[in-house]
């Protein structure tokens, strides 16, 4: 037997970086590097384990909707041991909100074909989590969302989900979406030789017409949720220095009470 997993990962805005909004309240995408989503290296590992832990074959595809740069991201999970790459890419994406990107990564999956799909519990630029569900509802399949253990046996899936009280343990069928939080593993670093090897490695272009998506349904022209306005974060200001004269603790209190800290 075999199993198809298909992962989705996003080509995110580096947080450390100084990232502003373009002029159409976008994000300004070419004024700040890019890299994988950290949340979806625990997706790309947890993939990887569970074909270390099968006997069926198991094939490895990451998938990932973006720009031209959004390739270093798919490298990325290549290089970590992932068999292929789908990159969908087309101008006409631009300002594509959630609705928009479940619609195509519903689309890219049904094309690639899957058993299962693996998703981060939420990106770490938009921090929306709702596209697994969203993409599990586009193809009609069960969600099994917010896991930090995952196993596929028998057809099946399974999973623990980790609550602020108590922790459940779920299961579906295949074909079925699942994601995994930031407590499933620690991901891999890639080896030198996984590095060479993912040079090697397939990566698919596909734009809307391969997937038969109309420029109308997704961009900014087709998004469900809108950015009215935004305003750059205030400069840091300079901070208050106390000069320990004998006083300091004193007023160090009355600054604490002034900002009602204390």
């Amino acid at each position: 037997m075999s199993l198809r997993i298909v992962v989705t990962v996003k080509y995110v805005p580096d947080a450390t970086g100084d990232r502003h909004f373009a002029d159409d309240l976008t994000v300004d995408r070419d004024d700040v590097d890019g890299l994988l989503s950290e949340l979806d290296e625990y997706a790309v590992e947890q993939a990887l384990q569970i074909s270390e832990n099968s006997d069926d074959d198991v094939e490895i595809t990451v998938l990932t909707v973006g720009p031209e740069d959004a390739k270093d991201a798919l490298r990325k999970a290549l290089s970590m041991g992932a068999d292929k790459a789908i990159h969908v890419e087309d101008d006409d994406l631009h300002g594509t909100d959630a609705i928009g990107t479940s619609l195509v990564l519903a689309k890219a999956i049904e094309k690639a074909g899957y058993d299962l799909v693996i998703s981060g519990m939420a990106s770490t630029d938009g921090t929306g989590g709702v596209v697994p569900a969203l993409v599990a509802e586009r193809l009609g399949v069960p969600q099994v969302t917010l896991l930090s253990e995952v196993s596929v046996e028998d057809g099946t899936v399974k999973g623990r989900r980790d609550g602020d009280a108590a922790s459940e343990q779920l299961e579906a069928s295949l074909p079925a979406v699942v994601s995994v939080t930031d407590q499933s593993g620690e991901a891999r670093y890639p080896s030198f030789k996984g590095i060479m090897a993912a040079k090697k490695k397939p990566v698919e272009s596909w734009d809307l017409s391969d997937l038969d998506i109309e420029a109308e349904e997704v961009g900014l022209d087709g998004a469900w949720t809108k950015v009215d306005s935004a305003a750059e974060r205030p400069a840091r200001t300079a901070g208050t220095i106390v000069k320990d004269e004998g006083e300091g603790g004193k007023q160090l209190a009355e600054f604490l009470a002034s900002q009602k800290f204390i």
